[in-house]
């Protein structure tokens, strides 16, 4: 809610609250400065003990308001050859520059010194407190006799300040459009289907990468990371790889600052992979040719079907059975 301030104000334009390329602490510094009476001190060490900001902060305020144009800091030599900064603070540093180009003169200096006060009448009584805010009125052929003296000199009309030259419109900078940082990859894991929980590699997998903090704490991982590299751990266990080599290769010289260990245990599952070992492929055995007892001679011979040997086949080749 806006309230009347009849004393003790300053006039500030929106051009400095609003500006689009100053800080915040620079717009407030600015209106500070400008709200302090001639002769104030602006300096760094004063503004520091005046605000909680520090040095720093404050210095960089003024170097952006003086960028824009609302300070201008000049070094002077005194006369008793000290160098000095004068500060120069300008309530409208557009309207500043444009009087400047045409050549006028500063609006405080081109108004003419105020009117002196009418000169009383020594003859004539002041004027009531009831009449003192109105001005007595004559007819034209009436002439006043109560003044004695001369005239009063009527006040010389002051002189009206030159027209005030339009600021320019300030450029304003173009919309900054949000930039969307960019999402950093993760690291390539073995793409697998899922195994289900109550399969016995992924038992196994998932108790494997649990218990990996008993090895070092800092392997300590969240369920969240054990299901996404479980079907890695059981890619290893299907090609062979026993579960205490597994936790070797994932647990064993691992970096003095690990910041990621689910990231790094991705790394190795995927990098370290072994390759799957090779299948033994055996000839085939030939097929075992049954004992057959011979019918002519009664000895035992190979043969698919029973018959006789292949002495009892060639002529003459069979020999008699012995008698008991």
């Amino acid at each position: 809610m806006s309230e009347h301030q009849p004393t003790r104000y300053t006039i500030i334009g929106n051009h400095l609250t609003q500006h689009r390329e100053l800080s915040l602490t620079a717009i407030g510094l600015g209106a500070h400065i400008q709200s302090l009476p001639d002769g104030a001190q602006v300096d760094i060490r004063t503004l520091a003990g005046r605000f909680p900001e520090g040095r720093d902060r404050i210095a960089a305020a003024l170097r952006e308001l003086e960028l824009c144009g609302y300070l201008e800091r000049v070094r002077e030599r005194t006369p008793e050859g000290r160098i000095v900064t004068r500060t120069f603070s300008y309530n409208d540093p557009g309207a500043t520059r444009a009087r400047r180009r045409a050549g006028e003169p500063r609006l405080r200096e081109a108004a003419g010194p105020p009117a002196p006060p009418p000169v009383a009448d020594p003859g004539q009584a002041p004027p009531s407190r009831a009449d003192s805010g109105r001005t007595p009125r004559t007819s034209p052929g009436q002439a006043s006799s109560s003044r004695t003296g001369p005239a009063p000199v009527p006040p010389a009309p002051p002189v009206p300040p030159p027209p005030r030259v339009p600021a320019a419109p300030p450029v304003l900078p173009p919309p900054r459009v949000p930039v969307t940082p960019p999402v950093p990859p993760r690291p390539r894991t073995t793409q697998v289907d899922a195994v289900p929980t109550g399969t016995p590699p992924a038992r196994a997998a998932t108790s494997l990468l649990a218990e990996l903090r008993r090895d070092d704490d800092r392997l300590l991982l969240p369920e969240r990371d054990v299901r996404r590299l479980a079907p890695a751990v059981t890619i290893w266990l299907e090609r062979g790889a026993a579960p205490e080599a597994v936790r070797r290769a994932l647990s064993a010289g691992l970096p003095p600052d690990l910041r990621h260990p689910a990231a790094l245990l991705a790394h190795r599952l995927t990098a370290l992979l072994p390759p799957p070992l090779p299948t033994a492929q055996l000839a085939p055995r030939p097929a075992v040719v049954p004992l057959q007892n011979c019918d002519g001679c009664d000895r035992a011979f190979r043969a698919p079907k029973p018959g006789r040997c292949r002495d009892c086949r060639e002529p003459g080749g069979a020999l008699a059975p012995t008698a008991a």
